[in-house]
């Protein structure tokens, strides 16, 4: 199986407990499954908070957003729906 580049965009520094929550899910879910991933925070950059506005293709799109070889897989909301299913690897355009 060819090397997957999976990179997840966060914040270290959010108030909005919901993103935290999301973030540290993600998280959880890949460590538990064994998926390697990089994590780019965008709060100390703004060129990668504006790399990932433009692979997700929303200006206001807000982190956590999950892409793999810079190929946009979604947010959240689409990552927890993918893990209830059972097709995450899928979500993760791992197949």
């Amino acid at each position: 199986m060819m090397s997957q580049k999976i990179t997840l965009y966060f914040s270290t520094i959010s108030s909005n407990q919901n993103i935290k929550k999301a973030q540290q899910r993600i998280q959880m879910v890949l460590d538990g499954k064994g998926i390697s991933y990089e994590i780019v925070d965008i709060a100390s950059s703004v060129e990668d908070k504006t790399k990932m506005r433009e692979i997700v293709g929303d200006d206001t799109a807000l982190p956590p957003q999950i892409i793999n070889d810079g190929n946009y897989c979604g947010d959240f909301e689409a990552f927890d729906a993918a893990v209830e299913n059972e097709e995450l690897e899928q979500f993760l355009k791992m197949k």
